[in-house]
């Protein structure tokens, strides 16, 4: 039987809210697999969830870090060169756009709305992925979480799909650019789950159900499924993959037409 063996390797998992959360899927893959993970969170309010998180992955570092302060993320980097000299694993599990910015009229967004999901969304990417440059050894790995409206309209997700096409389009001049390193970088685009970030988009039961309806598979994906696919990417598995946006969405995706 084919495993994944991944000890003695570090993983900074960031991004992570509650255990229902992709980034909670992928962490807890990378544990299984025998990864040690630090944590991220981003503010005081989350830390009592985030230390139980932290528990529930066998007693991970944590580190608070807004990823929209250089400092933090200074501090960030520094507290993981500090306990590990190295690092081989980094998961960016972060978005936020403002929700008056995704229930009005894409056309009606406002600058700093706009502005704030772009830099939350899409460049902390780069800023953490500069930070990490000098701790990424030889075949290590980033992944980040995207979603197929940067590529076609979904109604409402508005300025967080031009976050996400940033994102995507960041990940292939980081994958460029890492490349000979020995560095790999990809993004996930996951189908909808129940995560309690994907409960605030507006209209997303509805989109939920229509996935279920027209997607190949007939159903829609899971935290595990998302998970896997994060590990996958990471461990050596996947060392052949590096500037890619893969899919796990039970093949909606591939869908022109509903017959």
């Amino acid at each position: 039987m084919l495993s994944v063996d991944l000890t003695g390797k570090k993983a900074l998992v960031m991004g992570v809210t509650n255990q229902r959360s992709l980034g909670f899927a992928i962490a807890e893959k990378l544990k299984a697999a025998g990864a040690e993970i630090a944590l991220s969170y981003q503010g005081e309010r989350i830390r009592p969830e985030a230390e139980k998180l932290a528990e529930a992955l066998g007693g991970a570092l944590l580190f608070q870090a807004d990823v929209t302060q250089d400092a933090e993320l200074d501090a960030l980097f520094g507290g993981l060169k500090e306990a590990w000299g190295h690092l081989d694993y980094l998961v960016h599990a972060i978005a936020f756009a403002p929700r008056e910015a995704m229930e009005g009229r894409y056309i009606e967004t406002r600058r700093g709305d706009w502005l704030l999901a772009l830099e939350v969304s899409a460049y902390s990417l780069v800023a953490v992925a500069q930070r990490a440059e000098p701790l990424l050894r030889e075949g290590g790995g980033i992944v980040t979480l995207t979603y197929y409206a940067s590529e076609k309209v979904v109604p409402k997700y508005n300025v967080m799909a031009i976050a996400k096409a940033a994102l995507e389009a960041s990940v292939r001049y980081l994958a460029y650019e890492l490349g000979p390193k020995g560095v790999r970088v990809n993004a996930i685009s996951a189908g909808p789950v129940r995560t309690v970030a994907a409960r605030s988009i507006p209209g997303f039961t509805k989109m939920y159900d229509r996935v279920a309806q027209v997607a190949p598979l007939k159903r829609n994906v899971t935290q595990e499924e998302v998970g896997n696919l994060g590990l996958f990417l990471l461990s050596p598995l996947g060392s052949g993959i590096t500037g890619e946006v893969i899919y796990v969405d039970a093949g909606y995706h591939i869908m022109g037409m509903e017959v």
